[in-house]
């Protein structure tokens, strides 16, 4: 009941947050204003439907520290992307066509931010948080990374391969990224900055789908377990192996520091009964 009463707020407020940036149709101003305004409504609901249905201060989305982890995610997440696409260039499935567009840079910084927070409150925030207290945090990070990248097969040129993609390097990755930190700052900057500096800086395709031209025009091609295809960079293996080093850099992370969630004794006994059956 809890993990309901908390998606039904956070998905109503992200979907009327979503539906207010779609209508704008990527005015750079009004999509940058409107972008930051979802996202911060999204967190705002967020910590007045925990403190109702939990009785507790969010500490996952505290105000202090939150710049300095949200400033760690976006370098992990910036340093990630481009050593992704350095790798694609390197073999020739990656060029630069001339300049972009600054406007449609701006108009993706309100998206992306958009997008970001309301994924990483949903997924993370809510799914990944009050499940693994059930299941612990691997069957968790598992169950709810697979979802994740489920949600994304609707995508315009999403594949099943793309999907499994996603949820290894995203999914997972930052599953383990709260796990390790206890927070949704370091997810939220580091999901922002790997879409933006795919959109938004080497103007690639996020998740399948086009976007405004950002910064740079780019242009991928070739194989898909290389390029990614029409879906973008985040379905090649490059993406997916660089994702899957972060999440067990981020899972050692936790081992060291204590945050991994065990599973608890009365659902470790249910899942066995139910595989002797």
């Amino acid at each position: 009941m809890r993990l309901l009463k908390q998606l039904v707020v956070v998905v109503v407020v992200a979907a009327a947050g979503s539906a207010g940036v779609g209508a704008v149709q990527w005015d750079p101003v009004l999509t940058l204003v409107l972008g930051v305004a979802a996202a911060v409504l999204t967190l705002l609901a967020y910590r007045w439907v925990v403190r109702r249905t939990e009785h507790r201060a969010p500490a996952e989305v505290a105000l202090k520290g939150a710049g300095g982890a949200v400033t760690r995610g976006m370098l992990i997440g910036f340093a990630m992307f481009g050593a992704v696409i350095v790798n694609i260039a390197f073999l020739g499935h990656y060029r630069i066509d001339g300049p972009g567009s600054t406007a449609g840079a701006v108009a993706l910084l309100g998206f992306m931010a958009a997008a970001a927070v309301t994924e990483e409150v949903m997924f993370r925030g809510v799914l990944l948080r009050i499940i693994e207290e059930r299941i612990g945090s691997w069957m968790a990070l598992a169950l709810t990374g697979l979802v994740f990248g489920l949600m994304h097969l609707p995508n315009p040129n999403a594949t099943l391969w793309s999907s499994l993609a996603i949820a290894i390097e995203a999914g997972g990755m930052l599953a383990a990224a709260y796990i390790a930190t206890r927070n949704l700052w370091v997810p939220i900057g580091l999901h922002f900055a790997w879409n933006f500096a795919g959109a938004g800086i080497f103007g690639t395709a996020v998740s399948g789908k086009d976007a405004p031209e950002g910064l740079i025009e780019g242009v991928t091609s070739g194989p898909v377990l290389l390029s990614g295809g029409e879906f973008g960079p985040e379905a090649s293996l490059y993406a997916v192996g660089a994702g899957a080093v972060l999440t067990i850099v981020f899972m050692w992370l936790a081992r060291r520091r204590g945050t991994i969630v065990p599973l608890r004794r009365s659902a470790r006994a249910a899942a066995t009964a139910t595989l002797a059956q």
